[in-house]
């Protein structure tokens, strides 16, 4: 028996029309460093859309399926570019301009975009690699930046407002399939070659619904959100989309990144949410710490990509702003978890304990638990195993090429389809995630696992630590014990046996646990989208580079 509804598909194009209608005095603001923000609201985002898609198609013959790269910072101009490209039929492919110049090179030769739109300030990022970019035929540029360095290219160069200009303000979006490629984004590379993770429209759809469900951000039109993700983090964590969805106002940070201009626009803009990693929040709470500034409006702050340290979270507690911990990755969308207590235990002295977690899954995310030999573990907050998800946002291959099958790795997609996604935990009876590491972080010192994150989030909560991270290294009794690397404060006093008793203090870490080697650092060095890139660090002990202290 067939049901008597209709079928609709969920596009993207749909949540434009719905936002720059129905939200269509909504604003998407975009900080210029200047007296003035730049404003243009849901409506005039819509029709700038719809131009950008006819000259797309009209002016540079983009066709179905055809990949459209933006090399941009976050926007009012990436906005459109997210929403016309997919619309028009074509696949929007957001390039991570922290990468290594090989890798970025790399990823648009393996997606063969055929146009890439810059800000005018990334030219000098994108010029010296276009000798390797065959594929590229067009370059549309966006913003104030020197055009010079791009004299010459082998790709047409054509000025952003230029392009759009005079075209029509509304586009006859046609109807997709709602499984067709919609945009991708590539993995950080940590490991190997960058991995290409492909969205449909069908999924972007879904993840943007769950991103405004209650139990997550759950926003309004009331709401600005400060969007300091980047665009080319796995689309934002799904904030342009969601909020079109919902009207809430979006504030982009554009180049302006650090912690002085961070502050700033937050005290003259006074958005209620924001979105980052830990990395951007460490130094905003180090700006406001030295200069206070009145950021009262903000009240809520997700934080992923990485785990939050509990101090971290306590000192934002302190200023008003609640942080709420959520867990994800470029292959699930990337919202797996939210960590919203349970009602039982706000209030109470549960409630902190529950904040500190992963969060519970949403709707449609399945998750599990799978042991060293492949057994499945329980949910009993106890068996730690490594977490595997599946759901309508989930990858289950990734891209592998333009006439290439769907790449299944055996290491990355267990046998019945499920995502192996590399992080180990364990989940509580009532569903609530907690990570203890990355697989290949876990230190494995006499047959015990100790986990880095935990050992690293102890040490952050001393106040004369600002920053540490704990990496595994050969050790002829135990197989491996942990490295400590920290940063400290200007004017700490804490030595490394001080640090070392801290740890031990209060039953925070267990004593066969304890770091026996130390070293101080400068800055925790970091990936493209700001987690602690450890292989460096590893990398650093083994080749002698770090002056190690043994206790």
């Amino acid at each position: 028996m067939l049901s008597t509804m209709q079928d609709v598909p969920l596009l993207i194009s749909r949540i434009l029309t719905h936002g720059s209608t129905v939200h269509g005095s909504s604003r998407v603001t975009t900080w210029t460093g200047e007296a003035e923000p730049h404003r243009r609201t849901f409506a005039e985002v819509g029709a700038r859309s719809a131009q950008l898609a006819h000259a797309l198609r009209d002016g540079l013959g983009v066709n179905t399926d055809d990949r459209v790269a933006t090399l941009m910072w976050n926007n009012a101009e990436h906005v459109e570019a997210y929403f016309a490209i997919p619309s028009m039929g074509a696949v929007l492919h957001t390039l991570n301009l922290r990468l290594p110049a090989e890798q970025l090179a790399w990823i648009v030769q393996h997606a063969a975009d055929r146009v890439i739109i810059v800000n005018g300030s990334l030219v000098p990022l994108l010029a010296p690699l276009l000798s390797q970019l065959p594929t590229v035929e067009h370059i549309v540029v966006s913003g104030p930046g020197d055009r010079g360095p791009l004299a010459g290219a082998g790709a047409q160069v054509h000025e952003y407002e230029e392009l759009i200009a005079g075209r029509p303000t509304a586009y006859d979006w046609p109807e997709l399939d709602e499984r067709r490629a919609a945009a991708m984004c590539y993995t950080s590379g940590t490991t190997g070659e960058p991995k290409g993770v492909v969205y449909s429209h069908r999924s972007i759809y879904l993840h943007s619904m769950q991103v405004n469900m209650t139990q997550s951000m759950g926003l309004t039109d009331q709401d600005t959100s400060l969007v300091v993700v980047p665009q080319f983090h796995v689309n934002a964590w799904g904030l342009p989309h969601a909020t079109f969805m919902t009207g809430v106002n979006l504030l982009m940070p554009d180049r302006f990144l650090q912690p002085a201009p961070l502050a700033e626009m937050i005290e003259s803009e006074r958005p209620s949410h924001a979105a980052a990693v830990p990395t951007i929040w460490q130094g905003l709470l180090g700006e406001l710490t030295a200069r206070p500034r009145n950021v009262s409006s903000l009240t809520q702050v997700t934080i992923g990509g990485a785990a939050c340290p509990p101090s971290l979270m306590a000192a934002f507690d302190k200023l008003g702003m609640r942080v709420c911990h959520a867990w994800g990755m470029t292959e699930t969308s990337p919202l797996g978890t939210v960590s919203r207590p349970p009602a039982h235990a706000v209030g109470t002295d549960e409630e902190f304990a529950y904040r500190l977690t992963q969060g519970r899954f949403p709707a449609s995310v399945e998750g599990r638990l799978t042991g060293p030999g492949g057994e499945r573990l329980p949910w009993d907050g106890e068996s730690a195993g490594e977490l595997e998800v599946r759901g309508p946002w989930i990858a289950g291959a990734y891209y592998n090429g333009p006439d290439a099958e769907p790449l299944r790795p055996a290491d990355k997609f267990s046998e019945d389809g499920w995502l192996k996604t590399g992080d180990v935990g364990t989940i509580s009876p009532d569903g609530f995630l907690t990570l203890t590491d990355r697989a290949k972080d876990v230190i494995k010192s006499g047959g015990e696992w100790i986990s880095s994150v935990e050992l690293e989030n102890a040490l952050m909560s001393h106040p004369d630590v600002a920053e540490a991270a704990v990496v595994a290294v050969p050790d002829d009794k135990w197989g491996e014990r942990p490295l400590a690397t920290v940063v400290l404060r200007q004017g700490a006093t804490a030595d490394f046996e001080t640090l070392r008793t801290f740890l031990a203090e209060e039953g925070r870490i267990a004593k066969w646990q304890l770091p026996e080697r130390w070293t101080v650092i400068e800055s925790v060095p970091k990936t493209s989208v700001g987690k602690f890139d450890k292989k460096v660090l590893r990398r650093q002990y083994a080749d002698g580079q770090l002056e190690v202290t043994r206790l």
